[in-house]
């Protein structure tokens, strides 16, 4: 037996050589000073391998599309088994990746590791550094909530500025005069997981044979002493920082939960765009910068300071000196850490009060008001048609026909469709006689009895007569065409969901009777109703949570 495990052992080793190259690895030669200090850049890595298999895991669900991607995520959240820690994981695994990445140029920089021959090693590092900052900025946009929205919009305003090729990037990037729709998400997620995941590996792979090859910097005092191998004792600080980087990003995961606010809303003009924390310097420095200069603080600046951040090796040229006496590094890298700290406290604080309602409304909201206008106006057809002559809603004194809650969960959309055109077709001994309805009404009944449990029958028995009318005029004008209530409906139009934190009623009904007066581009027709039905309509609206 131990021959023939032998045997294939040699095999593998003839076919692909591995066994080798994990041996170099382990027993790669490293200074004498290496330590804590240099478990920075496994960390990073390991960081990027949960963003990659995280990012994985939600793609199996996650819908790509304005308004699709909203629910996709709350279905992650709610009904995916784990979905919850998944996307907890990837949303503060970036934050947490942003952190190390930092930390480890900032440990190389004081340390002059980028000093020849590692000038090259200093760029790719520094290349990786935007390229996780790029990460950020491509999936921001994905969540599809209206901070995402704003905030993807003052971005793609920002890359627009660039003198020569702001209209090329904004193009680029799928925003045609300042809209995002189907072909911004495309985009940005084509971005997100497939062309900046495949430069990175192929820029990490690189980064990494650049250190193989030049080895890690020892420290000026014990660069003639003997070197050591990395395994075991490097390993094992390598391997307990990640274990411990793992248990705190866990930690995390478990206990906070991922913001997430309500639907995009294009419409939506007072929402004030917030950025990642990471960003909220660049966000506070840009208030310097107004009108004909906001390019010189959006654009040339932070231009200027990549570039000097790339050229860094060329620049420091002196001869490498002990850690303790690089004295202009370090105050360097503290006026930077001032700057930034600074700027990003002052954003905080400058923060104002959000306008967004919806959390505090949800916490007040009926549970009527969360069907949609298709269970609400089933309802409606319910109590005109007389089924409560024959039916219950839930247990109670018997009547001819089953109690609907109970009896026919397991029928779907279809049968209930044909029993009510015709009950016999479906039970030959059915007596019953249908009133007369409508395909449409049909519909809307079977889609009520679908939502239908014995937990929420006191729900539909709650719903106010104005949220009745509201949803049939809702229904009636093909509403749903254009906008999203409830999770259900397209999105050519925005969504009507918290509409009453935006609108005022006054502003429903103007823009009813006229909507090109307030979007000139607008394919909403004009809808003059009645004083009664427009008041049911604008109070339904206004009771959406």
């Amino acid at each position: 037996m131990k021959v023939l495990i032998q045997n294939i052992q040699d095999w593998i080793e003839d076919r692909t050589g591995i066994k080798l190259i994990v041996k170099n690895f382990l027993y790669e030669n490293i200074p004498a000073s290496s330590g804590w200090h240099q478990v920075l850049g496994s960390v990073a890595l390991f960081l990027f391998l949960i963003q990659a298999f995280t990012g994985i895991l939600l793609a199996f669900n996650y819908a790509p599309q304005p308004g699709d991607s909203y629910y996709s995520l709350q279905y992650i959240v709610n009904e995916v088994s784990g979905g919850r820690l998944i996307r907890g994981l990837h949303h503060w695994g970036a934050s947490l990746m942003v952190v190390v990445v930092v930390l480890h140029m900032v440990q190389v920089a004081l340390w002059a590791a980028y000093k020849k021959p590692r000038e090259v090693t200093w760029i790719s590092g520094v290349l990786l550094f935007l390229l996780v900052l790029g990460f950020g900025l491509t999936g921001y946009l994905l969540p599809g909530d209206n901070r995402s929205y704003w905030a993807t919009v003052v971005t793609i305003e920002i890359a627009a500025l660039a003198p020569g090729l702001g209209d090329i990037v904004a193009n680029f990037l799928g925003s045609y005069n300042g809209n995002i729709g189907v072909i911004t998400f495309a985009r940005f997620y084509t971005l997100h997981t497939l062309v900046l995941p495949a430069v990175t590996v192929l820029l990490m792979v690189f980064h990494v044979y650049l250190v193989r090859r030049h080895g890690v910097t020892p420290q000026l005092e014990d660069a003639r002493l003997p070197t050591k191998k990395f395994y075991p004792q490097q390993a094992f600080k390598d391997t307990t920082a990640i274990f411990f980087v793992f248990l705190l990003l866990f930690t995390i995961a478990m206990v906070i939960d991922v913001p997430l606010e309500r639907l995009a809303d294009s419409s939506d003009s007072n929402y004030i765009p917030r950025p990642e924390w990471y960003f909220l310097f660049l966000f506070q420095f840009l208030k310097f910068f107004e009108g004909t200069f906001e390019v010189l603080g959006a654009i040339i600046l932070p231009t200027l300071a990549i570039l000097v951040l790339l050229i860094v090796p060329f620049l420091d040229r002196g001869q490498v000196k002990k850690v303790q006496k690089r004295t202009g590094a370090f105050a360097i890298v503290g006026l930077l850490f001032a700057g930034w700290l600074g700027l990003t406290i002052g954003a905080i604080l400058s923060e104002p009060e959000p306008l967004d309602k919806g959390s505090k409304q949800v916490e007040s909201s009926q549970g009527w008001q969360y069907l949609t206008p298709e269970e609400v106006a089933g309802s409606f057809y319910f109590n005109q048609k007389k089924c409560a002559n024959c039916h219950n809603l839930s247990e109670g004194s018997p009547k001819t026909g089953p109690t609907l809650s109970t009896a026919s969960r397991t029928k779907s959309h279809s049968w209930r469709v044909e029993h009510f055109k015709n009950p016999s077709n479906i039970d030959s001994s059915s007596s019953v006689v249908i009133p007369t309805i409508s395909d449409e009404e049909l519909e809307l009944l079977a889609t009520f009895l679908l939502k239908l449990t014995p937990e929420n029958t006191d729900v539909f028995k709650s719903i106010p007569s104005f949220a009745t009318q509201g949803a049939l005029i809702y229904q009636e004008n093909l509403c749903g065409n254009c906008h999203v209530v409830n999770g259900a409906g397209k999105t050519l139009g925005p969504p009507l969901n918290d509409v009453v934190s935006r609108r005022t009623s006054q502003w429903l009904v103007s823009h009813f009777r006229n909507p090109q007066q307030f979007y000139p581009e607008s394919i909403m027709p004009i809808y003059d109703f009645p004083d009664d039905k427009m008041k049911s309509i604008v109070s339904y609206m206004e009771s959406l949570p």
